[in-house]
């Protein structure tokens, strides 16, 4: 991915609506920015207006911008039109390789809820039978990775397969009609594919590789506001510890935001991980290892170090 194509949106109204948002804004803040997707912590944190309610004695109003993948997100976070944000693995390793201004704030191990999905009745039956078959996904995602690594347990390369670079919106019809032979997706696509659309899970993530996610920060975001970040967090993890003990309200509150089924949202919300964690050792080294798999395949354009933009709170 070439940085022109990665800031492709860093022009017009994402530009013009993150100068607007910050002019004047010399003193102390009055705003937050968080994006969010259809699934995850940041969804119970908005439906329990737990943010809101932490910062109102602030005197900082907190906005909510939705994104369909992590892409985008990264993109938008890049020029300063959103603060914080959750996405998958893939998405900041890409965003860095492009010189984005981001930084990972903290992670989330995940235990389940994405994987790739073949049509019930495809001759499909294992990773070897992908040779040859075109294969959706959103390219620079989570499920990006899920495919690469897949294909590498079985022997396979990136060139056995034909890549369909399509947004889970676009991903989700083309998979009903047959245009694409397998789906690699996250919940809850995952589970509308599952229960919805006729699929059959070919493999789990979690069978293939180790995976985790991340909230990641706008770099001048959290070198001026690290204070602040470091409330987000926290609150965010407070969140996600209420999470865990609550899953069928968790769905409820999933369905209630992002206008996906309840029954769809139950799915996801069952075998979702929340917790979470900081970025540790371990947790670097295996984005580390997406990072160095991306450049060797040529897939981002340089080598990067994941530890350089990794956020320490300089209070803690």
């Amino acid at each position: 991915m070439q940085r022109r194509d990665f800031l492709k949106l860093s022009v017009g109204t994402v530009a013009a609506a993150a100068v607007a948002s910050r002019a004047g804004a010399q003193g102390a803040l009055k705003e937050i920015r968080i994006g969010y997707q259809k699934n995850g912590v940041l969804v119970i944190t908005r439906q329990q207006a737990a943010l809101e309610k932490h910062f109102s004695a602030q005197g900082i109003e907190v906005k909510w911008v939705e994104f369909s993948s992590g892409p985008p997100m990264m993109e938008a976070m890049n020029v300063g039109s959103v603060d914080y944000g959750a996405v998958g693995d893939s998405p900041p390793v890409f965003a860095q390789a492009a010189g984005a201004a981001i930084v990972y704030a903290a992670a989330q191990p995940i235990v389940n809820g994405q994987g790739i999905l073949v049509p019930r009745d495809s001759s499909i039956r294992a990773i070897a039978d992908l040779k040859g078959k075109r294969i959706g996904f959103t390219k620079g995602s989570s499920a990006h990775n899920v495919v690469v690594q897949t294909l590498e347990k079985a022997g396979l390369t990136y060139a056995d397969i034909t890549p369909v670079y399509l947004t889970p919106p676009d991903a989700g019809p083309a998979f009903a009609n047959g245009s694409i032979d397998a789906w690699a997706i996250w919940d809850p696509y995952f589970a509308i594919g599952e229960t919805k659309q006729n699929g059959r899970i070919l493999i789990n993530a979690r069978d293939v590789t180790k995976t985790n996610s991340f909230f990641i920060a706008n770099r001048d975001f959290a070198g001026k506001h690290g204070a602040i970040l470091q409330q987000i967090v926290d609150v965010t993890a407070t969140s996600a510890k209420w999470a865990e003990r609550h899953r069928d309200e968790v769905a409820a509150s999933l369905a209630a935001i992002t206008g996906v089924p309840l029954d769809i949202q139950t799915v996801a919300a069952r075998r979702a991980g929340f917790a979470v964690v900081p970025v540790t050792d371990d947790i670097v080294t295996t984005q580390q290892g997406v990072a160095d798999r991306f450049a060797k395949l040529g897939l981002i354009p340089k080598s990067i170090q994941i530890r350089d933009i990794v956020w320490r709170n300089p209070a803690a």
